[in-house]
């Protein structure tokens, strides 16, 4: 508008500029934005039916309400200049505005396209599968900033909305949407974190909710969480098969994460690339579910994984809180089972991928499961 004047080609801009928005089938939350930028100012819409719905200067969102299903009543709709001088074809913007939003409600009678903040215009910007002008769409009616990185998180859960609430508590970014998509829950995430960092922070925070006793399959495990790199937010696609992918390596043995970030994996990334059948089927992974099978091997596995974790013996007996002799002892028992020496680095590093292996067949046996890797995208 700053370069509009009030002539005769100023006006036919305007007016072609909102018949443009009509004739692309725009709905009322593109209109009321797209005002917005051509006012460069803030612009708000109401029906009778419905709550407010203010676009800032920037085509920002400034109200999160949705609108109602508007109905053919004209709704209110105002301008909100800082300036006390209007400009001189505020009027005429404003009554093309509401002629726009009427022929929309006209048009939403019949059913149409999500809406600002549907959950399918989250499936559509994860979705490899869309157009990418699809894409760019969802992006703007969802409200994301194009100019941050985005980040997909894939989550199993039993209930969705306690995930939610939990990963909202523990990230230190901003959750933007979430979806059930199949038995996964996607989320989507604007934050600056890095990576170690936010999946150390939701594993603690999971862990806390949802303790692990040996010997207590039947418990909540609460949610696993695989994280994918930021990207570009049209990029998400990428980002959500890698949170897929790390989400294979989320574990609820007593030392296993329930977090995993795919940027941290990285050659244990390859693991994934094997089938659950060729996993199942490792010798030494299959011996090491066996031995877990009775109470005192449980114990012993879990001593390995800790120690393994942690990396030393001392560590080791501090996490636990048993005697020194306790845990030495544990793994002098499965030494002499597996055939390892776990004073020797190689012996060491095969006992740690062996774990590695059983977490993710674990893992990989319950997802198959539930079907979270059926035609999900």
């Amino acid at each position: 508008m700053s370069e509009l004047a009030s002539d005769a080609l100023s006006v036919f801009r305007v007016i072609s500029y909102f018949d443009a928005l009509s004739e692309s089938a725009a709905n009322a939350d593109a209109i009321v934005r797209s005002a917005a930028l051509l006012a460069e100012c803030p612009v708000g819409a109401q029906w009778a039916s419905g709550p407010v719905i203010r676009y800032g200067v920037l085509g920002d969102l400034l109200d999160e309400s949705r609108l109602a299903t508007p109905t053919a009543a004209d709704p209110a709709v105002w301008l909100e200049r800082t300036a006390a001088v209007e400009h001189p074809l505020d009027s005429l913007l404003l009554d093309r505005l509401q002629h726009a939003l009427r022929v929309a409600a006209q048009r939403s009678a019949v059913p149409a396209g999500p809406r600002l903040g549907h959950p399918a215009l989250l499936e559509v910007v994860l979705s490899d599968k869309e157009r990418r002008e699809d894409r760019v769409r969802a992006v703007g009616l969802l409200g994301l900033d194009a100019t941050r990185q985005v980040r997909a998180m894939a989550v199993s859960t039993a209930s969705s909305r306690a995930a939610v609430e939990l990963v909202a508590r523990s990230c230190p970014g901003r959750i933007v949407r979430s979806v059930a998509v199949g038995n996964l829950t996607a989320m989507l995430l604007q934050d600056d974190c890095e990576d170690r960092r936010l999946a150390d922070d939701l594993h603690a925070a999971i862990v806390a909710e949802h303790p692990m006793a040996l010997g207590c399959a039947d418990g909540d495990r609460g949610p696993w969480v695989g994280i994918g790199e930021r990207m570009s937010v049209y990029a998400a696609p990428a980002s959500w098969k890698q949170a897929r992918r790390a989400l294979r390596f989320a574990s609820s043995t007593g030392y296993g994460r329930r977090a995993v970030s795919y940027g941290r994996l990285g050659s244990l990334e390859l693991l994934a690339e094997l089938p659950l059948k060729r996993l199942l089927n490792d010798p030494d992974a299959a011996r090491i579910n066996a031995i877990a099978t009775s109470p005192t091997g449980e114990q012993e596995v879990a001593t390995l994984e800790a120690y393994c974790v942690f990396g030393s013996l001392r560590r080791t007996v501090e996490e636990m809180h048993v005697h020194h002799s306790t845990v030495a002892a544990r793994l002098a028992h499965l030494e002499a089972q597996m055939g390892w020496d776990l004073a020797d680095p190689m012996d060491r590093f095969k006992a740690t991928l062996v774990l590695m292996v059983r977490r993710v067949t674990l893992s990989s046996t319950e997802l198959a499961a539930s079907e979270v890797f059926g035609e999900t995208f």
